[in-house]
């Protein structure tokens, strides 16, 4: 297997901040953390820490890899850590994201300073089971029809969103998930289908947040409540009226939660000043 690439990104902060790296879903991009989405990366630079969005493989300007799976996608973001000087992160995944987050922190705990999964599981369903071919099938056959992305996306967004969050959200939403390329969008889904971290759970010993949409129908509050409950230093926070799209759907909660967070768990990041904005392509 060729060597894996760092990630292109777009940064928020100053450069000596802690880095939060920020790793989006399947529809997503780093244009789900960024100021026309949710605003999450500028948010981060203002309490003291230098975000960094990244386009995994195959999204956005990073380039597709073959092959493509959990083990790939964690080797890219550890290249980008290596590119971007940093021995350790808080990883804050969404979805795919947080599986993402999960398998860095699996195979390289060394490099993870904390974690903030979104609207994500430790597992999808059981491996080979019939659940995973329905749920491939259900996604993949509107592209199988020959239906592109840009057809497919304003279902999908408006299934994974609830039903209060406002049109404009769920509209720009359908636009990030427009622009990722069918072949990624097959390769991540086969990616997550296979994807099992639940044995690991319980050796996480960084602090941990997890964010739950009351109306998620892909990752159901109860699932990561029970997540939560593995880990020894977690914390869990339910989002009212929020389903799965959370920091695009409802910005303002998902920001006051992670704030929060981060303020009691790493309160030495508030010593670096970072209301700069040095938002930058790699």
């Amino acid at each position: 297997m060729k060597p894996i690439a760092a990630l292109l990104f777009d940064a928020w902060g100053a450069p000596d901040a802690p880095v939060a790296l920020l790793l989006h879903g399947v529809g997503g991009s780093r244009l789900a953390w960024g100021d026309e989405v949710s605003g999450t990366g500028r948010a981060l630079s203002q309490a003291g820490w230098r975000a960094v969005a990244v386009d995994l493989p195959g999204y956005g300007r990073s380039a597709l890899i073959d092959p493509y799976d959990m083990a790939a996608l964690a080797a890219s973001v550890l290249a980008t850590l290596d590119q971007l000087g940093d021995k350790r992160a808080l990883l804050v995944g969404h979805s795919m994201g947080g599986m993402v987050a999960q398998e860095v922190a699996a195979v390289a705990p060394e490099r993870v300073s904390g974690l903030v999964l979104s609207g994500t599981s430790p597992a999808f369903g059981k491996p080979g089971g019939d659940w995973q071919q329905k749920f491939l099938h259900e996604r993949l056959a509107p592209l199988d029809a020959g239906q592109g992305m840009a057809a497919l996306a304003p279902a999908l967004a408006r299934g994974m969103a609830s039903a209060l969050a406002p049109p404009e959200a769920v509209a720009r939403c359908v636009e990030v998930m427009a622009q990722v390329s069918e072949a990624t969008y097959r390769a991540a889904l086969q990616a997550i289908v296979g994807f099992d971290r639940r044995a690991d759970l319980a050796r996480l010993t960084v602090p941990v947040l997890l964010l739950a949409g009351e109306h998620d129908r892909n990752a159901p509050p109860a699932v990561m409540q029970a997540m939560a409950q593995r880990i020894a230093d977690a914390e869990f926070v339910l989002l009212p009226g929020v389903g799965h799209l959370a920091q695009m759907e409802a910005p303002e909660p998902v920001h006051r939660a992670l704030l929060s967070f981060l303020a009691r768990r790493f309160p030495t990041a508030d010593h670096h000043g970072s209301s700069v904005d040095v938002r930058q392509p790699n």
